[in-house]
């Protein structure tokens, strides 16, 4: 256990590795995880203001978790709850004020918020001590809230948190307050380009890039897992995968509206023109200034290459849109396509996410595909349009994309249910 003075300490060490983070989920993800850490609590939620609304943007339970093998993930419900005084999450970003509430199922009848028993019903989990955070913009504005569950001691028995406890993490939510603030500011620049992208090509979502990015980090990660490679690795991958997957169609602004918005097939002049998309969303990060800049440029070159070679763009300079010296082609295309391994992972990756949201998602020229339809259209192509590894990866984990899916509906980013 720490000490309150090792606890400041260490607070400001986690201010240089939270500002590192540009993603948002990731940085709220990260932000719940050291939360739970420096108060040794057993559970958490955190959760993002939208308008006069809270949505649950991560949990975590250790305790559950355990219940679990080491390859498996607790799938969380998405909800949203109204910021007014009945729950307790919604009356500390309603009034701005810290509740610590040593038992739950205790408090008084007078007090104008409860605690909704349903969850520790259905997961036979019991929440007892809760300190409930709001997390509050330099405007003095609440941006969301950090509710942690259940402090523990050394014997991992379940206590009321402390007023030391109380005072460290009221530090902690400054720190994280200022991280969330400037990566909500990245957030919103990056689905401005996407909304711009959306003008010209409808299919070109908000919903749409949320759901194949969070398809991309759940087949990453379990890559990653395979391979055993150092977390501190595998988070920092996972930041600008996360950021360059949402960008992997930007390029499409550069390409004419008779294109994008033909209702009826590309012929194969206009498909020629529709795949410099690819060349052209790449050269937007060729100045590379960051890892995050690296991703994007990966991912819009390679997410159209193909296993077995028949993608592209191919082997082409995303500046000069010519061929790299040496794979010159003969034929009509501008260069042989990249095959197997020469794709670099995060575009084979960002291939299986965004074939699966567009087969699984309803276009202008098709209804949704159901789950069992997209899966095997998967497999079939598997060791030729895409690596059969990470689509034997992303079958394992369809329970988690199935709650992606769940979050990030198309106009219904953030379905209401629930109470905390």
């Amino acid at each position: 256990m720490l000490s309150e003075k090792q606890k400041l300490d260490t607070l400001m060490v986690l201010g240089i590795e939270l500002n590192r983070i540009l993603d948002l989920d990731i940085l709220l993800e990260r932000v719940l995880t050291r939360a739970r850490q420096f108060v040794d609590a057993d559970a958490g939620s955190i959760y993002i203001r939208e308008g006069n609304r809270l949505n649950v943007a991560h949990s975590q339970n250790e305790t559950l978790q355990k219940r679990l093998t080491d390859e498996e993930k607790l799938i969380f419900s998405t909800f949203s709850i109204p910021i007014d005084e009945m729950s307790i999450a919604g009356f500390a970003a309603a009034t701005g004020k810290v509740l610590n509430i040593p038992d739950v199922y205790k408090l008084p009848p007078t007090k104008s918020y409860h605690f909704n028993k349903k969850y520790d019903k259905v997961s036979g989990y019991v929440t007892r001590s809760m300190l409930t955070i709001p997390l509050v913009s330099s405007k003095k504005e609440v941006l969301g809230i950090l509710q942690i569950i259940n402090a523990q001691d050394q014997e991992k028995r379940i206590q009321p948190f402390s007023r030391i406890d109380e005072k460290v993490m009221l530090h902690f939510a400054g720190i994280a307050s200022v991280a969330l603030e400037r990566a909500q500011m990245t957030r919103a620049m990056i689905l401005r380009m996407i909304r711009m992208a959306e003008m010209r090509d409808p299919q070109e979502t908000g919903a749409h890039v949320n759901r194949v990015a969070g398809f991309s980090l759940e087949i990453y990660e379990q890559w990653a897992k395979r391979r055993n490679l150092d977390r501190k690795e595998i988070d920092k991958a996972r930041d600008a995968l996360h950021m360059g997957a949402m960008l992997h169609d930007v390029g499409k602004v550069a390409i004419s509206d008779t294109i994008l918005k033909k209702p009826a097939p590309l012929n194969f002049e206009e498909f020629e023109i529709m795949k410099r998309h690819t060349v052209r969303g790449a050269r937007l990060f060729s100045n590379l200034q960051s890892d995050y800049d690296e991703a994007a440029a990966i991912i819009a070159l390679n997410h159209h290459e193909k296993w077995d070679g028949s993608g592209y763009p191919g082997h082409v300079d995303p500046v000069s849109g010519k061929a790299m010296p040496g794979y010159e082609s003969k034929g009509n295309r501008p260069a042989p396509g990249k095959k197997g391994e020469e794709i670099p992972l995060f575009g084979r990756i960002v291939a299986i996410a965004d074939v699966y949201d567009a087969l699984s998602s309803k276009r202008s020229y098709k209804e949704p595909w159901d789950e069992a339809r997209c899966i095997e259209s998967l497999r079939r192509g598997a060791g030729n349009h895409f690596d059969p590894e990470l689509v034997e990866i992303f079958i394992n984990q369809i329970a988690f994309i199935r709650a992606i899916q769940a979050r990030f509906k198309e106009n219904d980013l953030h379905p209401a249910s629930g109470n905390a």
